[in-house]
């Protein structure tokens, strides 16, 4: 197996995973092209050509991931061409957004529970979810910040 072969294999890896949290295929895969390629900006064309994805849905996963704060992009003086890139953190910043969602998740199901009454299998169902998001609040609430790396 040649570079690029073992390249694609490990993109492959990337998207296979995501797949379980019901990321698409290709966004996946886009992820992952755009963690190991050089340059690290890469016009849609360039991507499309790499990850072996059409052009239609491409623009699709792109516009989705840059929206959800992985990739950004921009033009370059002179070239009318949009280049994507991994953003800035962008691991950090869609995990502290999860993290977020959490908090938000939580106020939900006080509401829930607020709206079925404290006692039965409707507010069971419910206080078994707020037990989770809670334990997931306290969990990384408690947790030490992530160190920066180099």
């Amino acid at each position: 197996m040649n570079d690029d072969e073992r390249a694609l294999a490990w993109v492959d890896q990337i998207a296979m995973h995501l797949a379980r949290d019901g990321v698409s295929p290709i966004a996946g895969r886009v992820l992952g092209w755009l963690m190991i390629c050089d340059p690290p900006e890469q016009s849609a064309a360039q991507i499309s050509e790499a990850i072996g994805a059409s052009r239609a849905s491409l623009t699709m996963n792109l516009r989705l991931l840059t929206g959800m704060g992985f990739l950004s992009r921009r033009t370059r003086p002179g070239d009318r061409t949009m280049y994507y890139r991994m953003a800035d953190d962008a691991w950090q910043t869609v995990v502290r957004r999860q993290v977020a969602g959490i908090a938000a998740f939580l106020d939900i199901t006080r509401q829930g529970l607020d709206l079925v009454g404290p006692d039965g299998e409707r507010a069971g169902r419910i206080r078994q979810a707020h037990a989770t998001f809670d334990w997931m609040a306290h969990v990384f609430g408690n947790a030490p910040p992530l160190e920066e790396q180099s």
